[in-house]
């Protein structure tokens, strides 16, 4: 049995209404906090040590791309080591991340991705970064082509399925409680095409949340989700019950972004109005909130996390 999760009193509110990206890494903390103090070296440290190990990579990049000054330092990185692609994935992520700001040029952001991709072929990084911004400005082709690049280099890349699963789950809004729903058969797809310990096997479960996301979002579902009523449903159950006894078995405490799934069950098996199995997940996530799910549709994370978790815990 874990010891429980550190109280979330008045002294860690700052600190639990940052939702630090970073998790649970302490190295990549380390590194990150050596860039806010303008060294680059421990960054490429840290990237070179990570090698091919593509969610970690992936995960570690894209944190450090949304510090301010990393588009700065990337630069200075790429003028001393010209060939590094570390330092090239870096700057193209971080000119994403400044195009998604609206502080950049779309396509700026875009030439850096290619350019990065060019000296890390085999990387799905520079395509993650692609990805992450056409999310948001690209088609649904755009979204579909930078996918498969990133399936080509890592099949079971998480970060890539999750940014595929929030934009498939915005089609047809109107459709509401559609079980058929293509987000749907998307994640089921994943989940079992993935090897038995993949994290994906949550996949489902993300997929539920995010459609609840759209739904909310223009008034088709009650804008709290445990009134909504949208984890009860048979089919609903099936997935949570599906997605539970997955972690119980192969719980991946070995997984960069094993946190961001733990954040999505907890917040199922909470609306679902599973106390206890919610509990054992708080007691995992410990001070580790994300803010999705627990923004939505347009609620305050912190506060959502807090009461749900202190509920679960029977700590109100």
């Amino acid at each position: 049995m874990s010891p429980p999760p550190p109280p979330l009193g008045r002294g860690r509110k700052r600190a639990g209404q940052t939702f630090d990206a970073a998790l649970d890494d302490a190295e990549l903390v380390a590194a990150r906090t050596s860039l806010q103090q303008g060294r680059w070296t421990a960054v490429r440290a840290l990237l070179a040590a990570t090698g091919d190990d593509w969610d970690r990579r992936g995960h570690r990049v894209t944190v450090l791309a949304r510090e301010s000054a990393a588009l700065a330092w990337a630069r200075d990185w790429q003028l001393a080591e010209p060939e590094s692609a570390d330092a090239a994935v870096l700057l193209g992520c971080a000119t994403v991340q400044r195009a998604l700001n609206g502080k950049e040029r779309p396509e700026r952001a875009r030439e850096a991705c290619h350019t990065a991709a060019v000296l890390a072929p085999a990387d799905p990084t520079p395509w993650l970064g692609l990805l992450l911004l056409e999310r948001s400005l690209g088609t649904e082709d755009d979204v579909v082509q930078l996918f498969d690049e990133v399936r080509h280099r890592y099949t079971d890349h998480h970060h890539a399925h999750h940014l595929v699963v929030a934009r498939l789950a915005e089609r047809r809004a109107e459709a509401g409680r559609d079980p058929l729903h293509e987000v749907y058969d998307f994640a089921n797809w994943a989940a079992e095409q993935a090897p038995a310990d993949s994290p994906l096997a949550i996949l489902p479960v993300v997929a539920h949340a995010e459609r609840y996301r759209v739904l909310a979002g223009t008034g088709s579902e009650p804008a709290d989700p445990v009134a909504s009523g949208h984890w009860v449903g048979r089919r609903a159950r099936q997935v949570m019950k599906a997605a539970f006894d997955w972690w119980l078995e192969w719980e991946r405490d070995d997984h960069p972004r094993r946190l961001v799934d733990l954040n999505f069950l907890a917040h199922a098996k909470f609306c679902e109005g599973r106390g206890a199995e919610a509990a054992a997940l708080f007691h995992r996530i410990g001070d580790h909130a994300t803010p999705a799910p627990w923004s939505y549709p347009d609620r305050d994370p912190y506060k959502a996390f807090r009461a749900a978790r202190d509920s679960a815990l029977g700590t109100v």
